[in-house]
């Protein structure tokens, strides 16, 4: 029996570096619905009353940056300079370029657009195939978001995070040992209430009872206080959230962020690629959990190299499971863009809650192997 406990965290859509991941493919979207071929890369920085972007973007589209940024800040929530920030009046200051001709070399002849490794990530855990810490709290992220918005806890605001540790034996998930929960609020709002609420309308609805018993320790602001938030309360930036984009940890990371990048970037296209190869490994009984790697080249299409551990719980060879890829799998940047439609505008969907584990986008497709 192996018995041990793994914490993941998550975040609300207010957080400050979320907010830039939103703004930053709001942008990427406008593009591709103009103009499929974008090349986008694109960061965004948030600070007090204030918005950088920055990055380089070679396009036929013809959006409006400003416009698009206090959209997505109006959509989040955000209307008050005096506790985080005001989509009405913060300002917003631009600094962008063209790609690279550098760059656009290697892409323009089907290659990758950098070096890097990239890793995707499955196991039997949930329904989903996401590891059980990160996929209950991106639940009560997500729930923390619905019950400010649909007015049921009106006194949230915006930015908030959560946290869950899961304590397992034999590597399965027995009960939940911690719930942490850090929200914004207004600041006549008393703690003990907001706790109780939280727990009636967030956990109780979101976690199934039967991981939670008398033992669970749930934290509710143990700060007893979150009234300034958002930009102000801490800067926020594009790309600093990439394990909660991913597997709360649970599985290794290259290190290359998603939000604001177009397809070509292999960052973002060969890790949803692997993810969807290692969820489908697993749907179809060759293991219980996969983790697979790839390296990539500046210019070069195929890949350098591909990994895989099944962490000793594979129904065949893993020699066999890596000939199995290459035979099914194009893992040419053109060939996984083609192959999960990544010139559509589908980028904002994937911002909050994580990338993975959402039915609703091409790479958690299940398909026959």
């Amino acid at each position: 029996m192996k018995n041990y406990y793994f914490t993941s965290e998550s975040v609300t859509e207010g957080h400050p570096d979320k907010l830039c991941d939103l703004i930053s493919d709001n942008i990427l979207d406008a593009c591709l619905e103009q103009d499929k071929n974008s090349r986008v890369a694109i960061e965004t920085f948030a600070s007090k009353n204030l918005i950088t972007i920055a990055g380089q973007i070679t396009t036929n589209a013809q959006i409006n940056v400003e416009e698009i940024t206090r959209k997505v800040i109006k959509e989040v929530g955000y209307d008050n300079d005096r506790t985080d920030i005001d989509y009405r009046t913060c300002k917003i200051e631009t600094n962008i370029t063209t790609q690279s001709q550098d760059i656009a070399i290697g892409v323009n002849t089907g290659g990758a657009g950098d070096q890097g490794i990239m890793f995707g990530y499955a196991c039997d855990e949930t329904k989903n195939f996401m590891p059980f810490a990160i996929d209950i709290a991106h639940q009560l992220s997500k729930k923390l978001t619905e019950v400010r918005k649909n007015k049921i806890l009106p006194y949230l605001r915006p930015d908030g995070k959560t946290q869950v540790t899961v304590e397992y034996e034999n590597d399965k998930p027995k009960r939940i040992e911690t719930i942490l929960i850090s929200n914004q609020h207004l600041e006549n709002i008393e703690i003990e209430k907001m706790k109780q609420d939280i727990i009636k309308e967030v956990i109780n609805t979101t976690i199934p009872l039967v991981y939670i018993d008398e033992n669970t320790k749930i934290y509710v602001n143990p700060t007893g206080r979150f009234v300034i938030g958002g930009p102000l309360g801490d800067t926020g930036l594009t790309g600093r959230k990439i394990i909660v984009d991913t597997y709360g940890g649970y599985s290794r990371h290259g290190g290359g962020a998603f939000s604001g990048k177009d397809a070509s970037k292999v960052d973002r296209s060969a890790s949803y690629m692997l993810r969807h190869i290692a969820k489908n490994i697993v749907a179809n009984n060759y293991a219980k959990r996969c983790e697979i790697q790839v390296s990539y080249a500046i210019g070069i299409e195929e890949p350098l190299s591909i990994y895989i551990n099944t962490f000793n719980t594979a129904n065949i060879p893993e020699e066999e499971i890596i000939k199995l890829i290459k035979t099914k799998f194009d893992l040419t940047p053109k060939g996984i863009i083609k192959y999960l439609n990544l010139t559509a505008p589908i980028y904002k969907q994937t911002t909050n809650y994580g990338h993975f584990g959402k039915k609703e986008l091409s790479w958690e497709k299940i398909i026959n192997l």
